[in-house]
């Protein structure tokens, strides 16, 4: 039956999307309820907040107990307010936050909370890392140089400060692969996400014993991995018990969040970008065959399609860059009426600039010493000229990866989409594309990784042949907005914005 189902355990809640495919033979449920026709939709979402701890400067942490009670309340609500039953869904595609490690013990006992991607304690970890491995090595094999965000390093971290749980540990899992197994019994895992581990020769899509023999991580600890479109498992007794679903219905590998997102985009081909403006800001361009960018500064990954890879560019506070600054500033305005008085201050915000590394950055610069910075400030500048340098640096900050993506050969025709929730701001989408210099075209979906994890899970289920086709028949363009009279005025910006984080690198360090 043409019902697809999306789980995605982001850092903020634990989602749950049905998606109706288009099909030729109706169900026993579109003749019992007549709400099939030829069209594919999203029919029902859920989503259970999600808490967070920082308990120490640089720390964030999450329980995953908590994801698995968001995430069974979800997939519960979706499934009622669809007026489905768990028999009715054909596969199940899974998704979510990167980078996360979940350590279990031999009984599958969960040893501490997760260490999440936005963590910055492991500085120290990358160090030895680089040291052991040796950067070009490590570059070569991984695709990435050693980020204090990723899986690895918080492995160690473990082992450094944490003995007594480290020596309980027999496996490793990323946050969305811990509700694969309280789904499914299983250990498993997808290679996009697994690609953000700094484990995986991403070349090969194999777990690299290189760097595992290096690091002296048991290569036991590492669940399968899978092709995201693959099979992995099936949802177990208690899975349904708990859940609603039906036992024995497939589960597939999935991908990251950021892969699945883009496949909710329909970048899964080199001739569609992503661009993303979600708490962080991402640039994604598929590749055909695996690169890797010289000196770091874009990540190389393995793509939630088979036998594809993709270059992303991180920033790290974009849309929670918007949300800081409301929140500091302006806590009793909408965003609306915000970005309102924005509108009126010309590009550039006369002399403004707002560097956007709130939390550190990724891309180009992997510094989590990195901090943010309001710079040009005059007796002349209101609030409408930092709101508007916030949108501005944002901008900024997307057209840092985009260029060293442009850099390492974009192709001859292609096409920029955007989402997230920063991207449904009219006045931001038109500053994007002016500092990008390039149309960005919106999709009619907001769905992100959980749509994307559907679309992969009907894939699976022989609803569609390979995730290509069915981006093709489940995602339609929208408006498309053009590059306007700004852009020369932005490209002179952008050449000072780039000297600033230079000048400031030691200052930050200091700081």
């Amino acid at each position: 039956m043409p019902y697809l189902m999306g789980l995605d355990i982001s850092t903020t809640g634990a989602k749950a999307l049905i998606l109706r495919c288009p099909s030729s033979h109706a169900s026993p449920l579109s003749r019992r309820e007549n709400i099939i026709d030829d069209a594919g939709e999203v029919i029902a979402v859920a989503n259970a907040p999600q808490p967070i701890s920082q308990p120490k400067p640089l720390w964030s942490e999450q329980n995953p107990a908590d994801w698995w009670d968001g995430i069974s309340a979800s997939i519960r609500q979706s499934l009622a307010d669809s007026g489905l039953r768990g028999d009715d869904i054909s596969a199940i595609g899974l998704t979510g936050q990167m980078h996360g490690l979940v350590l279990l013990d031999a009984k599958g006992e969960v040893l501490r909370p997760s260490i999440l991607w936005n963590d910055q304690r492991t500085a120290a970890q990358c160090d030895y890392m680089t040291e052991v491995i040796g950067a070009d090595r490590l570059l070569e094999l991984t695709g990435n140089p050693a980020v204090t965000g990723f899986t690895a390093p918080k492995i160690l971290w473990v082992r450094d400060n944490e003995p007594a749980v480290y020596a309980k540990a027999a496996q490793v899992l990323l946050p969305k692969d811990y509700i694969r197994y309280k789904l499914t019994d299983t250990y498993a895992t997808d290679l996009a996400g697994a690609a953000g581990t700094s484990l995986l020769n991403v070349a090969e899509r194999a777990w690299s014993a290189e760097v595992l023999a290096a690091l002296e991580i048991p290569a036991e600890w590492m669940p399968p991995v899978h092709e995201g479109t693959q099979i992995t498992s099936t949802i177990s007794a208690a899975g349904a018990a708990a859940t609603g679903l039906k036992a024995g219905t497939p589960v597939v590998g999935g991908g990251g969040d950021q892969a699945a997102g883009a496949i909710g985009m329909g970048c899964v081909t080199p001739e569609v970008i992503g661009v993303t403006v979600g708490t962080s800001g991402v640039v994604f361009a598929p590749l055909s065959s695996y690169a890797y960018e010289p000196e770091g500064r874009l990540h190389a990954f393995c793509h939630a399609v088979p036998e594809t890879w993709h270059f992303m560019g991180v920033m790290l506070s974009a849309a929670g860059s918007l949300q800081w600054y409301r929140d500091s500033f302006a806590p009793d305005l909408d965003f609306d009426s915000l970005l309102t008085e924005a509108e009126d201050v010309p590009a550039g915000s006369e002399g403004l600039f707002f560097l956007p590394y709130l939390t550190g950055e990724r891309s180009p610069h992997p510094d989590p010493l990195a901090r943010g910075a309001f710079i040009g400030m005059t007796s002349r500048h209101g609030r409408g000229h930092m709101t508007r340098a916030v949108l501005e640096g944002v901008a900024f900050g997307l057209k840092d990866s985009f260029t060293l993506i442009d850099q390492a050969g974009l192709p001859e025709q292609f096409e920029v989409r955007i989402s997230g929730g920063g991207a449904k701001s009219p006045i931001w989408q038109g500053i994007i594309a002016d500092v990008l210099a390039a149309p960005l075209v919106n999709i009619n979906t907001t769905e992100g990784g959980a749509f994307g994890a559907a679309i992969l899970a009907s894939v699976a289920a022989g609803v569609f042949e390979d995730a290509a086709s069915a981006c093709e028949a489940l995602i339609q363009t929208g408006e498309t907005v053009v590059v306007g009279a700004d852009a020369d005025a932005y490209a002179e910006r952008y050449e000072i914005y780039q000297s600033l984080y230079p000048v400031l690198k030691d200052t930050f360090a200091k700081l």
